[in-house]
């Protein structure tokens, strides 16, 4: 009984103390349980102030467990899951991955670049790219030993054939004017999947001149930089060998497999590296615009598509299962908070990442099934001949996916630190002055971008025609951002208009970024300052309202397990230890303060309490009752500060605090 006593007599605690200590100057004074007056106004008594037995254990450090464990729980498992998220994301990407791009680019890409039409492509078509290839032999021509496959470099198995594909659109899919018709007989429109040319043409027979679906060739559409071109098209694979694939171009090219329609062909091949476990998937891409010319490009996507051969690899399977088992466990919480608090539940923006980093979770863990059964059920089909071509690009492109989505939510679990550290006095200032000053922020931007636009659309009509960098009006924005740090080409712009070009760009400097960005700057540090003057006028961070609230809620927990012990007894009768300890455990009692509790009141320590005994206890019991509801009352009913001069005493100083 000596811990139950002790909750009722002591439930300011020496931790409590040590809290009030902590707070400053203002504290409550219980007038109708202290001894004497208090020695000074704003002093601190107890009811009880009887300390606890050596060696005992703190009954309100149980109850202060109890009473934050939910949101300690929280932080650590959060701390685990963002752990495992590192794990699971950082697990399958290596610095390897980024050497084998730069390899291929260098191999394949480098004299692409320099693609600039028509006769341009056949050449690197004739050139380098079957001389990077087809590797057959050492570097002293002796026959490597590899049977008929490619190895790139030695180390890089070429995976089936490569495969060429064009897409066309139709002749007079635009009109010529009235005036040049004499002399202009056809016209080829820019590119539209409305007006994909779908007719036979040169030799007429083999798929290089017959139109063939996305369905059918089982193709994936290409976002290029003239526009988004389908899966569809004329394609030719090309050998197992140089040489007979030197005698597949040179058919093309002598029969004008490009014309006029053409605008757009697809290089598709994929390599592996087994020594490092990774696939190398690479399209290379010619736009013939209808201005004439050829703008080159290139797609390279170097993914792990077998996951789980090393012991890392299965080390990682752990993680991500354990990360699974989070996700749900998480979702399951998210639910019941939802249900409890309904809508109010999304006005905390910390409340809303919790529910994006967990949606974005489901996904990944989506993609990622996705990807295994996919490349499960595919990469056998792929690989079973050699002298086919093996599509992985659109493996290649479910995995890109999935590690961009984990790329993101580790993004937005990072962000969540802040939440977790904003009991340091620097991060409390930077939140604090985001949070003041947003509104202020987005008036400004408001402001900000309607200059910002109205500059862009101009630089766009005065240099879009001559500067690259403005040849589009999404460029023309992402070049004034590159202005504001220095990042631009001002000698284009002159070139480009001599009057103009140089009126725009002092006249936009001076405005955004002299004017328009200080301001921004300005109302940030301005209120920096305030939150910054504010965080020195307060010392302690723990308000005494809420030390109301803690006092009030642990003062009610104690008169609950005084409750719970006068229902434990039965004055009618003489009571077991045995019944006696059976309805407390019930009611979630130790069995330490069961039993000093009983024998603190069987004084002939027969193991009963008679009715003699049972009176005493219910009498002290409800003597600590009592005193328990008056500090209650005495807490929520007593005075509080009524103005702004009761503020700078606020908090209780240590000296003050007497027990």
């Amino acid at each position: 009984m000596q811990h139950i006593n002790s909750r009722a007599e002591s439930h300011l605690s020496s931790q409590v103390e040590c809290e009030l200590e902590s707070v400053g100057k203002r504290g409550w004074v219980n007038q109708a349980y202290c001894d004497t007056p208090p020695l000074a106004r704003h002093s601190v008594s107890t009811v009880y102030n009887i300390p606890p037995r050596a060696g005992a254990p703190n009954p309100y450090q149980a109850e202060a467990t109890m009473l934050n464990q939910q949101p300690e729980k929280k932080k650590s498992g959060c701390c685990s899951i963002f752990l495992r998220g590192i794990k699971v994301t950082y697990g399958m990407t290596s610095s390897t991955t980024y050497y084998y791009t730069k390899v291929m680019n260098d191999l394949f890409v480098n004299s692409f670049e320099s693609v600039a039409s028509m006769d341009d492509f056949w050449n690197y078509a004739e050139g380098s790219l079957l001389d990077g290839l087809y590797w057959t032999t050492w570097y002293n021509d002796e026959p490597l030993d590899t049977g008929s496959h490619s190895f790139i470099y030695y180390e890089n198995m070429l995976l089936g054939v490569p495969r060429m594909r064009q897409i066309k659109v139709k002749n007079n899919s635009c009109k010529v004017p009235t005036d040049f018709r004499a002399e202009i007989s056809s016209c080829f429109d820019v590119y539209n999947e409305k007006k994909e040319d779908e007719y036979v043409f040169g030799l007429v027979n083999g798929s290089a001149w017959t139109y063939h679906t996305e369905t059918q060739i089982k193709g994936s559409g290409h976002w290029g930089l003239l526009a988004t071109y389908s899966g569809a098209g004329y394609y030719q694979d090309l050998a197992l060998t140089k040489d007979d694939s030197v005698v597949i171009l040179a058919e093309l090219k002598e029969n004008l497999w490009l014309d006029h329609g053409t605008r757009a062909v697809f290089i598709d091949f994929t390599t592996y590296n087994a020594n490092i476990n990774l696939f190398c998937v690479i399209r290379l891409v010619v736009e013939f615009p209808a201005t004439g010319g050829a703008i080159p490009s290139y797609q390279i996507r170097t993914v792990k598509l077998i996951r789980y051969v090393t012991s890392w690899d299965y080390f990682v399977m752990g993680c991500e299962m354990v990360f699974c088992v989070f996700i749900l466990y998480y979702i399951v919480e998210e639910i019941l908070e939802v249900r409890i608090h309904k809508c109010s539940y999304f006005t905390s923006v910390w409340n809303i990442l919790d529910v994006v980093v967990l949606l974005l979770a489901v996904v990944a863990i989506i993609f990622n099934v996705f990807r295994t059964i996919k490349v499960n059920n595919l990469l056998g089909i792929l690989l079973k001949d050699p002298s086919s071509y093996a599509d992985f690009e659109f493996l290649a492109f479910w995995q890109t996916q999935y590690n961009n989505m984990n790329a993101v939510n580790l993004f937005f679990a990072w962000i969540k630190i802040f939440k977790y550290i904003s009991f340091n006095k620097t991060m409390t200032q930077l939140s604090s002055t985001l949070a003041r000053c947003a509104t202020d922020i987005l008036g400004f931007a408001v402001m900000f971008f309607i200059v910002f636009f109205a500059y862009a659309q101009l630089g766009y009509l005065l240099f879009g025609t001559q500067v690259e960098s403005f040849s589009t009006f999404q460029k023309c924005i992402f070049t004034q951002f590159r202005i504001i740090l220095g990042d631009f080409d001002y000698d284009a712009i002159d070139r480009a208009n001599r009057i103009l070009g140089p009126i725009y760009f002092f006249t936009y400097v001076f405005f955004v970024f002299f004017v328009l960005l200080n301001m921004f700057l300005a109302i940030i540090n301005d209120t920096y300052s305030e939150v910054k003057e504010e965080l020195a006028s307060h010392t302690d961070d723990l308000h005494i309202t809420d030390l109301f609230k803690q006092t009030v809620l642990k003062l009610k927990f104690k008169k609950d397990r005084i409750s719970d012990v006068q229902r434990a007894l039965d004055g009618s009768t003489d009571l077991e230890f045995r019944d006696f300890r059976e309805t407390l455990k019930e009611m979630g009692h130790d069995d330490h303060d069961i039993s000093e509790a009983f024998t603190k009141y069987d004084k002939d320590g027969n193991q009963i309490l008679d009715r003699e005994e049972q009176e005493k206890m219910k009498r002290e019991l409800e003597e600590k009752r009592n005193a328990l509801n008056a500090e209650l009352r005495n807490l929520t009913h007593g005075n509080k500060p009524e103005d702004s001069d009761t503020a700078s005493s606020n908090s209780v100083h240590p000296e003050q605090f007497h027990m």
